[in-house]
């Protein structure tokens, strides 16, 4: 591409991430329709994605079959690894943390796959759940969850992928290896697909001038895909006698627009755009973005 492209595509990212510092917009306008996202049905994930489709605010298009975006892959049956090799994966990136793998498993991948651990800190998420859980007390449960607390709690994730400077490199360095593949095809994921998983899709999808009620949609669509398996889990701990009010972990299950907004009024406040926060927070060169518009945008 002429240097001259690159220049113009550089401003244009900047623009888009100007166009960004509003809030999110809300939820019931930004949804999108399952049919409007590229989903991979699996047996043992239920939020595996290709990210290709999106129209661009230039008239382009994300490319199908370059980057993909997946919950956790420790449950896949052979016939889902079959599927995924179809994709024909270079890479699999994996966000969670070692106390995730341990109680999900590791990735279950086709041959030739390079499984790359790439921990981004969950703020203490997945221990929190396990201990409400595992205290079978609802008292306890009431207390650690109940109240707004776990919603609040989702919050103070939302804001460490901005203010945890090693949250910060790992999306940087994901995002940066993304702009490097080439045509090779790869995946990032982490417990369930919607929180670290989340956060770089929007990131990726508004950098490649996707607009922004789209980005969101894209972010929203994992309580789509999410519905019937996290209802499933709720009433599998109430007739396990383990909770007796299993509703008080869906601000835990489901993404909101209010978590992303708490992330992007971070950004803001620290960066002053979310811009900014690509290049100086996540230390992405403005090369890299031109890089991964080359790649992935016709």
């Amino acid at each position: 591409m002429p240097l001259s492209r690159r220049a113009l595509l550089s401003t244009a990212t900047a623009a888009v991430f100007a166009a960004a510092t509003a809030p999110a917009v809300a939820a019931t306008g930004s949804r999108l329709r399952a049919t409007a996202v590229r989903h991979i049905p699996l047996q043992g994930a239920v939020n595996v994605r290709d990210l290709g489709g999106y129209v661009t605010y230039t008239g382009g298009r994300v490319r199908h079959g370059l980057v993909y975006r997946a919950d956790a892959l420790g449950k896949l049956t052979d016939s889902d690894v079959t599927t995924l090799a179809g994709l024909r994966l270079g890479r699999a990136v994996d966000f969670r943390i070692p106390l995730e793998v341990q109680y999900d498993g590791a990735d279950r991948l086709p041959a030739g796959v390079v499984p790359v651990s790439r921990p981004i800190t969950d703020n203490g998420l997945f221990g929190q759940l396990l201990a409400a859980i595992g205290s079978r007390d609802p008292v306890r449960q009431e207390q650690m969850l109940g109240g707004g607390r776990a919603a609040a709690f989702m919050n103070e994730v939302y804001r460490s992928f901005v203010t945890s400077a090693a949250n910060r490199a790992q999306f940087g360095l994901t995002l940066r290896e993304l702009a490097g593949l080439g045509s090779t095809p790869s995946l990032y994921h982490c417990t369930s697909g919607k929180d670290r998983t989340g956060w770089t899709s929007y990131l990726l999808l508004t950098a490649l001038g996707v607009p922004e009620a789209t980005a969101v949609g894209d972010y929203l669509a994992s309580n789509t895909f999410r519905a019937a398996y996290d209802a499933k889990v709720r009433e599998g701990l109430k007739q396990g006698g383990l909770m007796q009010n299993p509703d008080l972990i869906i601000p835990l299950q489901e993404v909101r627009t209010a978590y992303l907004n708490t992330a992007l009024d971070e950004v803001r406040t620290a960066y002053g755009s979310p811009f900014r926060y690509l290049t100086d927070g996540l230390g992405l060169e403005l090369r890299t973005l031109s890089r991964l518009q080359d790649r992935l945008v016709d």
